[in-house]
Formats: C-alpha cells, structure tokens, sequence
C-alpha cells in the first residue's frame, strides 16, 4: 500500500526546501534594529553555497508593530532588502509574522496589555490587520516562497484554549494572508504539537491545522535515553503528522553544540535528515543559521539567561562552518543526485494501528493512555524499521483499519474500540497476519485488556483475576519458539528485558483452545506467542507488553522485538526486496519516476560497520552513477552512524 508523502509545490511543480531559520549574528531577535546588509548577504551566502536554498526568517513582533495601528516602516524596508540579497543568491524565505516567542523567552508588544492571544476580538483583529499588511507589502517579492503564521504560537499563548477558539483565530490569520493577496503557501508556525502527535491537548488540532494550511510543520528537540529512539525522533512525529496527508516539512530541528560534540552533532543531523525523509519529510529547515557568542549577543536576552541558545547555529559566531552544515551539504548532494522532486516513498505490506486513545479523551480515561500509546507506538515503528519491515500508520480515528496490508502491528494494547477488534479479526479472514501484543496499561484505573471478546478473537481462554496483575517475575523474559515461525526456526530463543510500572509489568495468562496453536512459551513454560488461522490469515497473540517494556528501558536498541517482527514479516509474506540480517542497520526504499528505486542503509552503530544486503529474486542491487547503474554491489560497509544509498533495478 502507498505511504504518503505529499510536496510543496511552486508553480505547479514540486519544490524542496533544504534551509535554515535565520537571524542574523549581528542581533539574533533585534537583528532588524541593527541590521547589516553586507553581514546579511556573507551569512547567506556561506548557506548558498553549502547547497541550502531557504530560510525562515522573522519579524519580531514588538519592533515591527510598535502600535496597534503603526508598522515600523524603516524595519519593513531593511526586510525588504533581506529579500532583494535572497533574490541575488537565488534563494527564498518563508517570512513568519507573529513572533512573540523565541528562544526561551516570550516578546509582548507593548500594547498587548495581557489580552487573549485567541479570544479578545480587539487583539485578534490587529494580529489579522499586521499579517495582511506584511503579506500585502512583500507578496510580489521573488525571493517570498511561503508563508507562517506564527512562531510556536502554543507557548506564546501557553495558556489553556480550547480547539474551537484556536481554530477560530487560525482561520482568520490565514484569511488574512490571502486578503492581502498572499498567493504562496501558508501554515501555522505551530509546531504540529497536537494532542494528535503528542498525546497533549494544547488547542492546537494538527487535524485541524491540516485542514486550513497547505504544509504541516514539526518542530522536534526531543531529550531521549536512548541513541535510536533520538535518531528516530524527528521521524516519528514526521510520519505521524504525514497522515493528514499534507506535506511535512521539518521546519524546526536541531540542537546545540552546548550539549553535543562535534561528531555527535553531525550524526544527529545526519539521522535525523535521512530518517525523516524515509518517514515522508520532503522539506528541512534547520535551526538555525548561527551562533551568537559575540560581546553584544551574550549578555542580550535570551542569551543572557539561555547560554546554550547560542550555540544552535549551522556556522559559529565567526561564520565558519560547523560539522552540521556539512552535513546538510551532504544530504543536499544526496537529493541532486536522486532527483528528489521525482521520488516517492515505496509503498508497504505493513501497518502500525495507533490506538485512537491517543488523540480522543474518552469519557473516563486518562492522559497517561494517551502517552502511553505514543511512547509504545513510537518505539513498535523503530522495531519494524529496524526489522526492514517499515511501516505505515493507520490511526484507527480516521476510522476502522484499512484492508490491503500483508502485516499489522498492534503493539503493547490496552485500548482499542469494540468494532475495531471485529475488524481486525476479518481483515486476518482476507489473508492478513494481525499481531496484537498485550498490556494492561500503565495505571491501576480499570486495568486490565479493553478487549472486545479476547477469548475468542485468539482461541484462548484468560486467567485473568479482578483487580489483580500476573507480574513478570524475571528481570529478561525469554521466549523459546516450539517450530518454525517465520525467519525463527523451532528451539530459537528470543531475550526481552523486562520492564514497566508495577501495573505494565506484567503478562497475560492464557491456555489455548482447539485450533491455537502455542508457537512460543516463556522461561516459566507458560504460553508467550500463540497463532490463531482464520480464513486465509491468522491472528498472533503475544502474551507480553514486549514493545511497552523496550518503550521504558534505556538504552535498549535494537532489542529482540526487531528479530520478532523479522519473523512476523517473513510469516506474512511482506515483500522486501532487500534487507540486511543486522537489525543496527535499517533498510528503507524510495521509488523514481523512471522505474528504478533507491534503498537506503541507515546504521545505527557507533562503529564502522560491514553488511551484505540480501537481494530477493528478480532485483538488481549496485552503486549510484551518473545516470543509470553502477557495479552490483554485494558488501558494503558504512561508516559510524552512516548512511549508503544504492540502486535498485529489476534483473
């Protein structure tokens, strides 16, 4: 089945945008005041020539719109050169009008007075004045490729709004873009930190946001305690936002050297590029352009209480390249030569139900379900990429999962709708292979499998007490596999670390019916992976929270969920025209308009690491050049945390 990955378009044809967020180190947020054109145009340049062909640049709030009524037309007339120096070095930027936030401080217009950001009319009526009249003065400008509204508006506004009110005032902010004869693309500048990716409801609907804008624009720095999970970060929530099915751009992302090495901060940027453009990216914007350790800067706000703000930039404060631009340059290459703009995603014989307990607050639920099916969710996607077995996500809140994949993953559950697990049993009826791990969720409230008819769903019968868990006793849970399953041959063994709250950590005892067969049984003897035929599919339980407990423990990856969802898409017949038997490298492809596809080896080894792809019948593998096809490539060994593209052509 397809995978979205929907562009940004210019003129009818798709366009990438590979950038950075801007403010220039001649005054970081207070650029404008100070501005130098000729420090404007080196700073741009050393962007241009590293391969970058955008930024996103800002009008700060309290100096642009000094009165309710007044725009500082000399600031307006320095951003218009700003755009006249892009033009020059054939460059764009996405201007972004309402910026009250930045970089750990948020900016009020003096004339604010504390009014409702979203519900005081007064206020929301000159915000949609300022953003027409900016719109109205440089929309004819070349160098203007797209258009935002805000900068992370949620914590600007961090006050609790309701969904209704903030998509409200969305609706007519991005009215006024198009009154005042914007053309471009537009989006919110929000984030996409809605309950639909978070788990959080901040007002911000990333449904709603998909609805009115034309991209949706993740904003990732996420703190992990793991090396693959903060790889797979940005990706995540990339392929999470892709099913609204608008293009993502990854308008914020990045880190400072304040908190990274040299080498590190390269191979975050190099995972967190590639990755997410695997998981549907097609634009980047890093952030940002420089750093801002000059005698000026450090003792500005918000340097002066935020140090580590200033050391976010792709050069450093004298301008010179740091190893994350670099490495932008790299990626930049990667797309020429892929001809990116004529690549989509390969499709997928796997899917990822994400439980609609993540984005609905059901009457008498908790927010720790909605966190719960993100942090597992996340953590089953990295296990299925790692296994070379990508998958799609179905949020079972666009309604019941689709037909038409070989492979479903319903990782750790403890939550799903009534007719979903109807659906899921026909889908396994049509020829599928559905795999439901269990869980009892992580809290005591009702807990326990939210099941509809658990029994007879997988020809089992549950030994279940009221009110009371089944612990994991054992700090490594093995499973010890009784036949053949899949890549697994009878007596494999498969090591899990146990983990989980007092609630989490625990197992589901069953005993199987007539027609269930006991695929694996646990250290204990007891039944761990149990397969149900129906039809022309099967249904496969696993008794443990396994994906839950990887979610919670550091460190871990790649763990032994990756060698089990390797067996499971061997068992469904996913097709994989190449993979490699090493889960610390993922196998991912991407297809060209001309026939041919790209794959891509993305490691996860802090060491230089050596692979032999296998290659299914019927294909091609070799190394990129020029236009067609290179050598065939039998080995290849990629570099700490490195990243190999090949080429894939039918023999």
């Amino acid at each position: 089945m397809p995978r979205s990955a929907a562009r940004i378009s210019a003129d009818g044809r798709p366009v990438t945008w590979l950038g950075a967020n801007f403010w220039s180190r001649s005054g970081g947020p207070l650029m404008w005041r100070s501005y130098d054109p000729q420090l404007v145009s080196e700073e741009l340049r050393v962007l241009r020539d590293h391969g970058l062909n955008v930024t996103r640049s800002f009008f700060y709030w309290p100096d642009f719109h000094p009165e309710p009524e007044r725009i500082d037309e000399e600031l307006c007339g320095h951003y218009a050169d700003f755009l006249d120096r892009h033009r020059a070095l054939g460059m764009t930027t996405v201007p972004t009008f309402l910026v009250g936030h930045m970089s750990g401080e948020n900016w009020d217009p003096a004339w604010r007075a504390g009014r409702d950001l979203y519900g005081d009319v007064w206020l929301v009526a000159r915000q949609a004045w300022f953003v027409r009249e900016m719109t109205r003065r440089f929309t004819d400008h070349p160098a203007v490729s797209g258009w935002l509204v805000s900068n992370e508006m949620p914590i600007y506004g961090a006050e609790e709004t309701d969904r209704e009110t903030v998509a409200s005032w969305a609706q007519l902010m991005v009215d006024a873009v198009r009154a005042g004869g914007g053309t471009q693309p537009v989006s919110l500048g929000d984030g996409a930190w809605g309950i639909e990716n978070s788990g959080h409801d901040n007002g911000f609907s990333v449904r709603d946001t998909a609805r009115l804008c034309d991209w949706l624009g993740p904003h990732v720095y996420r703190m992990e305690d793991d090396p693959v999970r903060q790889h797979y970060a940005a990706a995540w929530v990339c392929e999470l936002t892709s099913t609204f099915e608008r293009p993502v751009v990854l308008e914020e992302f990045g880190l400072t050297s304040a908190f990274a090495s040299d080498e590190n901060a390269a191979a975050y940027y190099r995972q967190a590029l590639h990755n997410s453009l695997l998981a549907g990216a097609t634009g980047w914007i890093a952030w940002n352009n420089s750093d801002y350790d000059t005698p000026v800067l450090r003792d500005q706000r918000p340097y002066r209480h935020h140090a580590f703000e200033m050391y976010f930039g792709l050069t450093d404060s004298a301008g010179r390249p740091k190893p994350q631009l670099r490495e932008l340059r790299d990626f930049g290459r990667v797309l020429r030569e892929v001809e990116w703009e004529r690549c989509a995603r390969s499709a997928t014989d796997t899917a990822l139900v994400v439980s609609s307990y993540l984005d609905t607050p059901y009457p008498f639920t908790r927010a720790e379900d909605r966190s719960y099916v993100q942090e597992t969710g996340r953590q089953a996607w990295v296990a299925a990429r790692l296994a070379d077995a990508p998958a799609t996500l179905l949020r079972e809140s666009d309604g019941e999962p689709a037909e038409g994949y070989r492979l479903y993953l319903v990782p750790s559950a403890k939550q799903l709708l009534s007719p979903t697990w109807y659906r899921l049993e026909e889908i396994a009826r049509g020829g599928a292979t559905v795999y439901v791990s269990y869980s009892a969720g992580a809290h005591d409230e009702q807990r326990g499998p939210w099941y509809a008819r658990l029994d007879r769903l997988f020809g089992v019968r549950h030994r279940l007490a009221y009110g009371l868990v089944n612990p994991v006793e054992d700090d490594e849970v093995t499973f010890t596999f009784g036949r053949d399953f899949g890549s697994l041959g009878a007596r494999a063994r498969l090591t899990l670390r146990a983990a989980g709250t007092a609630d989490s950590r625990s197992f589901l005892p069953v005993e199987p019916e007539d027609g269930t067969e006991v695929v694996a049984v646990d250290g204990r003897g007891r039944p761990a992976l149990l397969e149900r035929a129906v039809g022309a599919g099967r249904l496969i339980l696993c008794t443990y929270p396994v994906e839950h407990m990887a979610a919670v423990t550091p460190r871990v990856n790649p763990e032994a969920t990756c060698d089990l969802y390797d067996a499971l898409a061997v068992r469904a017949g996913v097709r994989r025209p190449v993979t490699v038997a090493d889960p610390r490298v993922a196998v991912d492809l991407v297809d060209h308009a001309d026939g041919h596809r790209w794959v891509w080896l993305v490691s996860q080894c802090e060491a230089e690491l050596p692979v032999k792809p296998v290659v299914a019948e019927g294909w091609r593998l070799s190394a990129r050049a020029g236009e067609g096809a290179g050598p065939p490539v039998r080995a290849v060994t990629l570099p700490p945390y490195g990243v190999v593209v090949l080429r894939l052509d039918a023999a």
